[in-house]
């Protein structure tokens, strides 16, 4: 279903993605990453861009091991 809803996607330190309303304001923690579109189109972007669902502190730990 498309409302017509804008949204935006969001980032935060550990590079976890999250859709957020166009509209409202960027909650703290998170910054914008530049993409706004239909829920789809900002789905399909963090679809392509978020590939390993670990926290980045995580991701870093494992690495160092």
């Amino acid at each position: 279903m498309d409302d017509g809803a804008v949204f935006q996607v969001l980032v935060n330190e550990e590079e976890q993605y999250s859709l957020w309303p166009a509209d409202k304001e960027v909650p703290a923690g998170w910054r914008a990453d530049g993409v706004r579109g239909s829920r789809e189109e900002c789905m399909k972007h963090v679809d392509e861009v978020w590939t390993d669902m670990r926290p980045r502190s995580l991701r870093e730990r494992m690495a160092a091991e």
